[in-house]
Parts: structure tokens; C-alpha cells; sequence
């Protein structure tokens, strides 16, 4: 019997988080250590584990019906997909992630009109030469794999690199000078699929139980007697 839904699931930081996240909606995922392709206890679902990073392509070319990912990545890759559900949580903690343009403590920089002519190493190539442009700043941006906060201000002037609590920016001796954008866990589905009435179906109820399950986590339940 073939599953009604192909589902992507976010390989890497996100992946355990994800995992525990469907348990507590109600659905089991087991895998090995060395597999991509998770195994359900819905007959409905398959898939397998894949790269946030490039989830949004394969949902719009149609390789899965829906996925999670990050609203950052949706942008980056300029992906034509239906935003089902924001899901907040992540491998550190549930709240909102920020890109953000830091430099080190002394820099000169102190706004984007100070980044004419300099270089800027991030992972999110795109998003950042649109905020540049949009700023009418011409600057190098380069791809950055990894550590990024360690190549300033050696290797560049500045970065763009994702944050949740500033936490590593202040460890590497960096300030922030502006939010790019902000993102979270999102939700997505194929266009051709989320207009399919049995695949949209199965897609929302999966998106409700996987909020219910997030609101769960900020509830405190007591038991008083009377």
C-alpha cells in the first residue's frame, strides 16, 4: 500500500528535537544511526531526512507533499510552497531565531552604509545581497560552511549568522548592527498536494497536533483537592 504522504523531515540540529516533537503529537518515528528514511506508525506517512537547508526545493518540485523547515531557507531559496504552520521550537529552545549582521567589538562599522566595499561571510548568500541591495550597498558576500564568527576579522569585515540568544556572538567578541530577519520552524507543503483534498486533510491535522503539542510544553498542570 503506498503512504498518502511523503513527508520531509529536517536532518541534522533539528532532527532529535523533531523526532521528540512528533512523539509528543501522538506520532512514533524510530530510525537507525545511519539511515535517511524514518519509520511511522501511520500507514498514511513516509519520507525521509533531509537538509533544512534544501527541504522548500524538494517540497516545490514535488519530491515530498510537505516538510519542515525554516522560514529562512523558504527565502533563500525563493520557494513556491504553501506555508502551512509556524512551529517554534528548536535545537536549543522554542523562540525565535534572528540573522544577524555582526562585526567585532572595535569596528568601524556601525550601520549597513559601512559595509560599502567591504566582505561578508554567511551561509544565507541570498538573503543578504537583497538586504544589501535594498540598502543600495555594494559589498562581497561570500558562502560560509560552519564556524563563521571565527573568520572576523581576519578573513572579512562582517557576517551574517543565525542566533537565538547572542550568546556565541558575545563569546567571539562580536556586536550586532542589524537583524536581517527573523525565523523559525515553518511547516510546508507542495502546491499540487495542499490542493488535494485527502493530502490536505492528513497535512492539517498533523499541523494541529504538532501545535497542540508545542502549546502543551508551556502549560503547567496541578492537581488540587478539595
Amino acid at each position: 500500500m503506498t503512504a498518502l504522504l511523503n513527508f520531509g523531515l529536517p536532518k541534522g540540529s533539528l532532527e532529535d528535537p523533531t523526532i521528540k516533537l512528533f512523539g509528543r503529537a501522538g506520532f512514533s518515528i524510530s530510525k537507525s544511526s545511519r539511515s535517511y528514511k524514518p519509520c511511522w506508525d501511520d500507514s498514511d506517512l513516509d519520507g525521509r531526512f533531509v537538509r533544512a537547508q534544501e527541504m522548500s526545493r524538494y517540497v516545490e518540485d514535488g519530491f515530498f507533499d510537505c516538510g519542515l523547515t525554516g522560514r529562512d531557507w523558504v527565502e533563500e531559496n525563493a520557494s513556491d510552497v504553501e506555508i502551512v504552520s509556524d512551529l517554534i521550537y528548536s535545537r536549543a529552545s522554542n523562540r525565535i531565531s534572528k540573522w544577524v549582521l555582526a562585526v567585532p567589538e572595535q569596528s568601524e562599522i556601525h550601520s549597513v552604509a559601512d559595509l560599502e566595499g567591504k566582505s561578508i561571510a554567511t551561509e544565507l548568500v541570498g538573503v543578504t545581497q537583497k538586504y544589501l541591495s535594498k540598502h543600495g550597498v555594494k559589498a562581497e558576500v561570500e558562502f560560509s560552511w560552519g564556524a563563521t564568527e571565527v573568520k572576523v576579522p581576519e578573513l572579512v569585515d562582517a557576517i551574517v549568522d543565525l542566533t537565538e540568544t547572542g550568546g556565541s556572538l558575545r563569546a567571539n567578541k562580536l556586536r550586532i548592527v542589524d537583524v536581517l530577519l527573523e525565523t523559525n520552524t515553518v511547516l510546508i507543503a507542495n502546491k499540487k498536494s495542499w490542493g488535494d483534498a485527502q493530502k490536505r486533510s492528513k497535512i492539517e491535522n498533523i499541523s494541529l497536533m504538532l501545535q497542540a503539542a508545542l502549546h502543551a510544553d508551556t502549560k503547567v498542570g496541578s492537581k488540587v483537592k478539595y
